[in-house]
């Protein structure tokens, strides 16, 4: 998350630059995935209030383009071990299992430098995909 604004929408950055934004990316357009997932420290690091119903965010590639808006439908902040197989599902990344969502959550979450464990709270956010701009070609 970040407090950069493109037209008056906060951004949403999706995943890490690269090839896992590439494809998460891919996954919303597809209206695949419609929920992602974030630490509530990170949001306390960049002083950053959480995103709220109604709010439409601006989805941006690797350059900060824009490339769709989303809508927060709902919001949740639960502790890591709380989270259900319904958002799991939600966020469309392949996930077979929940066990196989925490996994791939916390070994992101680890890469990045972060300890999360059974009581880490995370933010839970549904969208809906509302508009798309032009992104160029995909690969």
């Amino acid at each position: 998350m970040t407090l950069d604004e493109i037209d008056g929408l906060r951004i949403l950055e999706i995943g890490t630059p690269g090839e896992m934004r590439q494809r998460l990316n891919g996954l919303i357009l597809d209206q695949r995935k419609r929920a992602t997932a974030g630490l509530l420290l990170d949001y306390v690091r960049v002083d950053e209030e959480l995103e709220f119903v109604g709010e439409r965010l601006a989805l941006v590639d690797d350059d900060q383009r824009r490339i769709a808006i989303v809508e927060v439908v709902q919001i949740d902040t639960v502790p890591f071990g709380e989270v259900s197989w319904k958002f799991a599902q939600a966020e469309g990344e392949g996930f077979e299992t929940l066990e196989e969502w925490r996994e791939g959550h916390l070994r992101f979450w680890t890469s990045l430098g972060d300890v999360v464990d059974d009581l880490t709270p995370v933010v839970l956010i549904w969208f809906e995909l509302v508009a798309t701009s032009d992104p160029g070609p995909r690969s």
